[in-house]
C-alpha cells in the first residue's frame, strides 16, 4: 500500500451490489465495459463511467493524477433517496464498506443515513462505523430541515460524541435555490448558494457552539460561504450579541473543487490550510483528480497540503492513514 501522500475527500461511488429496489429508487445499469447509467426509474438520470463502480481502475486513475488515497461517499441523488428510505441506506453502506474492504487500505469510506426519524439516523450512523466507514454524508439540507434545526440536535450528538467525520453536499444539484433555474444557474449559482446556507446554519445557528467535537467539511469549497462570511458576520452582529464566530468558521474543513486558484487562497484565508481538503468530485468531472492535485500543488508550492487535512478530518493519525 502507498504512503499517505495525497487524499481525495470528495469522490463518488455507486456499486453494482447494490440489490433492486422498488419504483423510483436510483439504480446503475452498466451498458458495457466503458459506461452506464444512473436510472430514476425509467428516466436516464445521468451517464457515468466505471471508474464510478469498477475499484481497480478507480485505482488505476488514481495512480496516474497521484493520488495516494480516496474516500468515497454516495452519489448525492442515491443519499437524498436514502433519507427516506432505511433499506436502502443499509444497502448503500454494505456497498461502499465492501469497495472499501477490496482496495487494499487506498479507500475510505463516508455512508448515508435514513432521516426518517432521530432514532433510525443514529442508529445507522453507528451501524456505519461499525463497517469500517469514517463517518457519513449528508445533504446541505434534510428534507425541509436546515442543519441548525432542533430536530436534529440527536443526529449532531451523536457524531460529536462518536467522532464520525461529516461531509456536508448540495442536494438536488442546486435546483430550486436561486430564482433562475437550469444551467449554468443549478450547478453555478444554486450548489453554492446552498452550501453556503448550509455552513451558515452550523455557524451561526449554534450548532458548532453546541458541540465542540464536530468535524464537519463542505463540499465545493463552502460554496459561496467563504467569500459571504465577512458580511454574514457583520449582518449576525445587528440582531444581538457577537458569539465566537470567526473560532466556529476555523472549525471547518472545505474542499479544494473550486475551479481557481485565487479561490484556494481565499479558502486557506478563511478557513486555514490545515482545513483543506483535496476534492475532485470523481468521476464526474473529466481529468478533475489530476487537476485539483495541480491546483493545490501550483497555488502552495512547496507546502503539504494534500493529505494532512484529510487525515485530521477523518479523525487519523499519519501512522493510521498508512494502515487502512
Amino acid at each position: 500500500m502507498p504512503a499517505t501522500t495525497a487524499v481525495d475527500v470528495h469522490a463518488h461511488h455507486f456499486g453494482t451490489d447494490l440489490p433492486a429496489f422498488p419504483g423510483n429508487a436510483p439504480r446503475l445499469v452498466v451498458d458495457g465495459p466503458d459506461g452506464g447509467r444512473i436510472l430514476r426509474g425509467e428516466r436516464t438520470f445521468r451517464k457515468v463511467t466505471p471508474v464510478l463502480w469498477d475499484v481497480p481502475r478507480r485505482l488505476a486513475a488514481m495512480d496516474e493524477a497521484g493520488i495516494s488515497h480516496q474516500v468515497i461517499s454516495p452519489v448525492p441523488v442515491t443519499m437524498e433517496y436514502a433519507a427516506g428510505d432505511p433499506a436502502y441506506a443499509r444497502a448503500m453502506n454494505d456497498s461502499l464498506a465492501a469497495a472499501c474492504a477490496s482496495a487494499e487500505g487506498r479507500l475510505w469510506g463516508l455512508g448515508c443515513l435514513p432521516f426518517t426519524g432521530s432514532a433510525a439516523a443514529v442508529a445507522e450512523l453507528g451501524r456505519c462505523l461499525r463497517l469500517g466507514l469514517r463517518g457519513v454524508e449528508i445533504g446541505t439540507r434534510i428534507g425541509e430541515l436546515d442543519l441548525d434545526a432542533p430536530e436534529l440536535d440527536e443526529f449532531w450528538a451523536a457524531c460529536d460524541a462518536s467522532g464520525a467525520a461529516v461531509f456536508v453536499h448540495p442536494v438536488g444539484g442546486g435546483a430550486d435555490v436561486v430564482r433562475r433555474a437550469g444551467q449554468p444557474y443549478d450547478l453555478g449559482l444554486g450548489m453554492l448558494t446552498d452550501t453556503a446556507i448550509a455552513a451558515s446554519s452550523l455557524v451561526f445557528g449554534g450548532v458548532l457552539g453546541k458541540f465542540a467535537n464536530l468535524r464537519v467539511g463542505l463540499a465545493h469549497g463552502g460554496g459561496a460561504f467563504p467569500w459571504a462570511y465577512p458580511r454574514l458576520r457583520v449582518a449576525a452582529a445587528l440582531g444581538g450579541a457577537p458569539a465566537d464566530w470567526d473560532a466556529h468558521v476555523r472549525r471547518l474543513y472545505a474542499d479544494t473543487l473550486v475551479f481557481d486558484d485565487e479561490h484556494l487562497r481565499l479558502l486557506a484565508h478563511r478557513f486555514g490550510r490545515d482545513r483543506l481538503l483535496l476534492g475532485s468530485d470523481a468521476p464526474f468531472f473529466p481529468d478533475q483528480m489530476a487537476k485539483s492535485v495541480a491546483a493545490v500543488r501550483r497555488t502552495f508550492p512547496g507546502q503539504d497540503l494534500l493529505a494532512p487535512g484529510a487525515l485530521g478530518f477523518l479523525g487519523l493519525t499519519v501512522n493510521e492513514g498508512a494502515h487502512r
